[in-house]
């Protein structure tokens, strides 16, 4: 460990053991099968450390494993290598050095050539005419941490040289997420010039759509050509659907499809059926006016005014970010910045809120050991590890220190100047966690409130063993429906994880004040002078609360007391309150001309907030329940002959209609079933059965059909229902018990896992709770006719019920015209004051607009 020593007490790692040139090869020999040159598809990172925000420009470097392309700190290189036994890493350095000054002052050429090769961003706080940079890349191999120059073409024998050239010239794995290439990567399609589209009269509004096949409410798509609005599938949106939209352009042959909800004044979501892939249509503007959709406005309007009409924007954008204020730049521990990738802002409000929660703290950041040590061979696509690394970012404080004192400042830039970090780039979480989201994985600006219930999902699907952070959230709605005509009841709950508040601009407290700013503002666009000064409408916080209280009508009802439609209308309660309430304020709706439009409101949010009187009571004494009987079950006549085949193959079941059910927070294996047995008929009539069986006593067993012999899926049972005649091959149990874990826990962990080396050790992680039970591995491995272990019946959804007393400790607010645009902060308060994350800065807010906020993150005051 000596060697290790010198080589990690030194910037560069130049206390490495060096090579004399006939050596290396000889060296190098029994490395060379773990050699490998990049191939089209690999991810080579040469920019950032998989567990940290380590980089080339970092003290230690990176090292770029030679044969994964995965890069790692100084902390955690000697961790990969003890995993996987891989020794050959390439170390990458950039030095900086302040440029040597001449007599008079200016800086002398240079005396040597800089080696600049690494595509790096410079330090945007060192001024290019005073520094110069040199990148250096050597060879480093463990365990004796010999190094080996690069370049090298002489002594290196041809492969390895071919893969060092490789490795260095290899572009970003992050290419999707720049800015200057997202958009054109979409191809133009070739039906948009001369797309038919059909004088039918269809006008599409801008709300309340449905699919006209199914009445689906989302995931819907608009046909460009006869107006067609019908639900996608799975492949084109996760929230899924039912198909329509394809079979319909399978009948009609109508090639080009835009997403509703997505059409923003620069540009939507296009789908061509023919060219099977997401396109651009150029003329998507002219394609929507014929539909009643005005594009072409919503340009003017955004593009086109002159500066004194959008001065109330700009006092938003100045109110929000306490412009004009001289604000007090923090440091240290938890006030740590995020840099925008360009329309990133959404995704750093929300976890810089997230990790301000002691509960998500502890459960990565303080178990950031194990959570590293066992993480799978690709650390950046395990979303534990890139939580924790996230969280370990913004809380150590390693990467957010003052500026060095001026007085300190010729000390320290003697030699080398060792630059001071501040604010670190998600860019490796961001590609993880919007993987396969086609909204999210694009550069465009998105949704808060959206992406919080991504992430709030993302967790529930990666918990830690019984360890689940996002139960602080989680709370139960209770929703009773009243028939109109009967007045008979029914009382359902649902799983929730945010509360939705409505705008009540009716309650507007400056009623006269508004109306004459209107006419004033009408007079002077007229007369083409100065706009007024804005005034906002200020809405009080219990009226937006009375307005959420409130009965509302239910569209579609049907009354199982008439058995036929009728007018209904429903109530919501909290049947349970979360330990941390989540305020969202309904600010954005479209206007009639399908001009986006936000309410520019101040709401006086509370400090301490007090929703008691929304406790749910149940059945009430007098009230008389709506009789359990489902609606009939409508089954168009495309689905007719799967239903006369229900027992479909298990592996067919239609997975996104799975997800749609759970995430209503019913249990995985109850929508598996409700999905099969209704024949893949989609995640409606699913519900429907679900609504059913629910009170059965085998509700949430696993699915088990004639003829399959036992459960129809892996998620089954806790072990992954895996056959235990299935022994485990002996060599990879020794591998895994050679890492330190129990030969039990190996063979159980290669059971559920069908003998998977990396998923057994995702496994074993996953489950920290086991227990050696001797026992019970005996049992298992003598009992050769055993067909699957059993999974205990799954409790319900796991609520931390307490209190309906709040205080206030982060808000979220949103600046522009739309979710789509604009820009997102977050005020956070700590250590008794409030504080501005704004990207990267991070400051202490002197006035922070409380009343303008879009999100609000609420926490139960003990009673």
């Amino acid at each position: 460990m000596q060697r290790r020593g010198a080589l990690f007490g030194m910037p560069g790692g130049s206390g490495g053991r060096k090579m004399a040139a006939g050596d290396i090869g000889e060296l190098l020999v029994p490395h060379m099968p773990t050699i490998r040159v990049p191939r089209s598809g690999d991810r080579v990172y040469k920019n950032e450390c998989a567990f940290s925000y380590d980089s080339p420009n970092s003290e230690g470097g990176l090292y770029v494993c030679m044969n994964t392309f995965l890069a790692f700190g100084r902390e955690h290189v000697e961790r990969h290598f003890r995993k996987t036994g891989q020794s050959v890493y390439m170390h990458l350095k950039r030095h900086v050095r302040e440029k040597v000054r001449g007599a008079s002052g200016g800086a002398l050429p240079k005396r040597r050539n800089s080696k600049i090769f690494l595509d790096l961003d410079t330090d945007d706080d060192l001024n290019s005419d005073d520094y110069e940079y040199e990148d250096e890349a050597k060879l480093v191999i463990f365990p004796d941490h010999y190094e080996i120059a690069l370049p090298n073409i002489e002594e290196l024998p041809a492969l390895v040289t071919i893969a060092c050239d490789a490795v260095l010239s290899s572009k970003s794995p992050y290419r999707k997420q720049d800015p200057d290439t997202w958009e054109n990567e979409l191809p133009v399609s070739k039906y948009a010039n001369n797309l038919t589209q059909l004088d039918n009269g269809v006008r599409i509004p801008p709300s309340g759509w449905k699919c006209a096949r199914c009445d689906l409410r989302e995931n819907l798509w608009l046909n460009l050509t006869d107006g067609s609005v019908l639900c996608g599938k799975w492949f084109f949106d996760s929230s899924g659907g039912n198909g329509h939209a394809l079979e319909h352009y399978r009948d009609m042959g109508y090639p080009l499809a835009v997403k509703l909800g997505t059409i923003t004044p620069d540009g939507a979501d296009v789908y061509s059926f023919q060219e099977e892939e997401p396109v651009l249509d150029p003329h998507l503007a002219k394609h929507l006016a014929h539909f009643g959709i005005d594009m072409l406005h919503m340009h003017g309007t955004e593009n086109g005014l002159q500066d004194n009409d959008i001065k109330p924007r700009v006092s938003e954008w100045e109110v929000i970010q306490e412009s004009g204020t001289k604000l007090k730049p923090m440091y240290g521990p938890g006030y740590t910045g995020l840099k925008n990738l360009g329309n990133s802002c959404y995704l750093s409000s929300v976890m810089q809120a997230i990790f301000s929660i002691p509960e998500f703290q502890r459960a990565y950041v303080g178990n950031l050991p194990r959570i590293f040590d066992y993480s799978p061979l690709d650390p950046t696509q395990d979303f534990n590890t890139q939580m924790t690394k996230l969280g370990h970012g913004l809380l150590s404080g390693q990467y957010s220190k003052p500026p060095v004192k001026s007085e300190l400042i010729e000390q320290v830039m003697k030699e080398e100047h060792k630059p001071q970090q501040n604010g670190i780039s998600p860019r490796m979480f961001k590609a993880f966690v919007s993987k396969s989201h086609p909204e999210f994985s694009s550069n465009r600006q998105q949704d808060a409130q959206e992406f919080f219930l991504h992430l709030v999902n993302l967790v529930e699907r990666n918990r830690i063993g019984s360890e689940n952070p996002s139960d602080v959230f989680r709370f139960l709605v209770e929703e009773r429906i009243q028939c109109c005509q009967t007045r008979k009841v029914r009382y359902t709950e649902r799983v929730d994880y945010l509360m939705q508040l409505p705008v009540a601009m009716e309650a507007a407290t400056n009623k006269d004040e508004l109306i004459a700013y209107e006419l004033t503002r009408r007079e002077a666009e007229a007369n083409r002078r100065p706009l007024p000064e804005l005034v906002r409408a200020k809405i009080p916080f219990s009226a937006c609360l009375q307005a959420f209280s409130e009965p509302e009508n239910v569209d579609d009802f049907w009354s199982s007391a008439l058995q036929a439609k009728s007018a209904g209308v429903k109530t919501s309660r909290f049947a349970s309150f979360p330990e941390y309430l989540v305020v969202q304020i309904k600010k954005f709706t479209f206007g009639l001309d399908w001009v986006p439009k936000k309410f520019d409101v101040s709401i006086d949010m509370p400090d301490l907030l007090d929703i008691n009187h929304l406790r749910a009571r149940g059945l009430q004494p007098g009230e008389e329940e709506l009789p359990d009987i489902s609606p009939p079950i409508v089954i168009p006549d495309d689905s007719k002959d799967r239903l006369m085949n229900q027992l479909i193959d298990p592996s067919d079941i239609d997975e996104s209609s799975v997800m749609q059910l759970a995430e209503m927070g019913f249990p995985l294996e109850a929508c598996r079933k409700a999905v099969y047995f209704t024949g893949n008929m989609g995640a409606e009539v699913a519900f429907n059965w679900i609504i059913v069986h629910m009170e059965e006593p085998d509700f949430a067993e696993p699915l088990t059909m004639p003829g399959y012999g036992g459960a129809a899926s892996a998620g089954a049972s806790v072990f992954g229902a895996t056959g235990l005649d299935n022994q485990p091959p002996e060599e990879i149990v020794a591998i895994i018990t050679s890492m330190g874990f129990q030969r039990n826990q190996a063979i159980q962990a290669l059971r559920a896992t069908n003998n998977n080396l990396e998923r057994a050790l995702d496994w074993i992680f996953s489950h920290p709770e086991f227990e050696e039970d001797s026992d019970f591995v005996i049992e298992m491995e003598n009992n050769a006719n055993a067909n699957i272990i059993s999974e205990a019946k799954p409790e319900g959804p796991r609520v931390k019920d307490g209190s309906g007393t709040y205080e206030l400790f982060a808000f979220i607010s949103h600046m522009g015209t739309s979710t789509m645009s604009g820009h997102y902060i977050c005020h956070i308060k700590k250590e008794g004051r409030w504080v501005i994350y704004n990207d990267h800065k991070v400051c202490a807010s002197e006035r922070p607009p409380k009343d303008l906020g879009y999100m609000y993150f609420y926490h139960r005051i003990p009673s």
